[in-house]
């Protein structure tokens, strides 16, 4: 079954035209990524996907469902991670998990917000407040928070944006366990190491439109180079 649908997808801000007719599917259980540089759409797209932006045209479903349509019934199924996001530096790392908990998953948030816990990996830490917390702590607390109800779809943008290799490495390999988990992922990231390890098939976006689409080895064969990294310096027309 397709996860996510988008077909001839525009958004315009006045004049500027920031998503230009793309057009990407991909199936349940999946990692798949969306890539490109500063600029190019990426956010834009995950936005509407999430249900935060409308589109100007085009169309986009998840599992069916319309994203202008449907946006309670989409917002019942799936998580969101923007990259740019924080956590309420008063309340604990507790406390921010079972209001979130409460919220979305009301009928069964004690076992959800012990899912949340423990996914967070921060043991005792999450006892204490928000505020005290390392970029890398907020970050897998913000994780698990968009994955702790499971949901059938994950967006997660730029989910290891300014961590360390330690940190980073542990958030993919939360993302990793999640596909065994039933939920599928939708991904954004600057770190095409990290793309390769991570995605089952991509679509690379430039200036709003898609200059690249398929399996990681798909790109690297169709741009001759050995690295995601110079793949994408070459399709974006930096090399």
């Amino acid at each position: 079954m397709n996860a996510v649908v988008v077909k001839d997808l525009v958004k315009k801000y006045g004049r500027l035209v920031a998503v230009k007719g793309i057009s990407f599917s991909f199936s349940e259980g999946m990692i798949y990524g969306l890539i490109g540089p500063n600029g190019a759409g990426k956010s834009t797209t995950l936005r509407i996907l999430a249900t935060l932006l409308e589109p100007t045209s085009g169309e986009a479903k998840i599992f069916g469902l319309n994203v202008k349509k449907d946006k309670d019934k989409i917002r019942k199924i799936i998580g969101y991670l923007p990259e740019e996001a924080g956590g309420y530096k008063y309340l604990t790392g507790y406390e921010y998990l079972e209001m979130n908990a409460k919220i979305y998953s009301p009928d069964n948030y004690g076992e959800v917000l012990e899912y949340g816990a423990l996914l967070t990996g921060l043991g005792d830490r999450l006892y204490d407040r928000i505020g005290s917390y390392s970029k890398g702590m907020i970050r897998r607390l913000l994780l698990a928070r968009a994955l702790m109800n499971k949901p059938r779809l994950a967006i997660l943008d730029e989910p290891t944006a300014g961590l360390d290799v330690i940190h980073a490495t542990q958030i993919r390999r939360m993302i990793k366990n999640m596909v065994n988990e039933g939920v599928t992922i939708l991904l954004s990231s600057h770190n095409m190491l990290e793309v390769q390890f991570l995605c089952d098939e991509l679509s690379l976006i430039n200036n709003g439109e898609i200059v690249a689409q398929g399996t990681p080895e798909d790109i690297l064969k169709d741009t001759g180079t050995d690295n995601l990294e110079d793949a994408f310096m070459r399709l974006v027309g930096n090399e």
